[in-house]
């Protein structure tokens, strides 16, 4: 029993000791593409006429085209994502996709879990979607081996 104890302490720390290495803003375009964890403090909250906010992590002193990194988070997302008033002021640790956009790293924030450690809410690519209706019962997605017609070939076929 005592042995079953100590190894699971002990994996209990392999685990606690793998903890995801969260980055400073200014490190977020090295990891362009990637999900990571971004730790930064939130020294304002802007909202655009349409809706889009934007969490500032760039210091008050910083001219703005001097920021490289923004958090985002689009009106359709509000419901998901709730109010960041409370944000403003405070440390956060967000995690998401960093996307570079020219100079700059946006992580979009479409989902309130992200600052607990979730992933972003999952989105369709709408390319891969177009033309599909559940109604036709068609696949959603166009893939040349499903059409009709035509001869086919095919590494399977066996001589007779």
């Amino acid at each position: 029993m005592r042995v079953l104890l100590c190894l699971c302490l002990i994996s209990g720390v392999t685990f606690a000791g793998t903890a995801r290495k969260c980055y400073a803003p200014e490190e977020a375009l090295h990891h362009a593409n990637q999900d990571v964890c971004i730790q930064a403090h939130v020294y304002d909250v802007v909202e655009m006429a349409d809706g889009t906010r934007f969490l500032d992590v760039c210091r008050p002193e910083l001219p703005d085209g001097s920021c490289r990194f923004t958090i985002l988070s689009r009106k359709r997302d509000r419901k998901q994502v709730g109010d960041l008033e409370g944000y403003r002021g405070q440390d956060i640790t967000i995690r998401g996709t960093v996307h570079a956009s020219e100079s700059q790293g946006v992580l979009l924030l479409n989902d309130a879990r992200q600052f607990h450690g979730g992933k972003e809410h999952f989105e369709p690519n709408p390319a891969l979607l177009h033309g599909f209706s559940a109604e036709n019962g068609g696949p959603a997605f166009s893939d040349p081996a499903t059409r009709g017609g035509g001869r086919r070939r095919s590494v399977f076929k066996t001589a007779h």
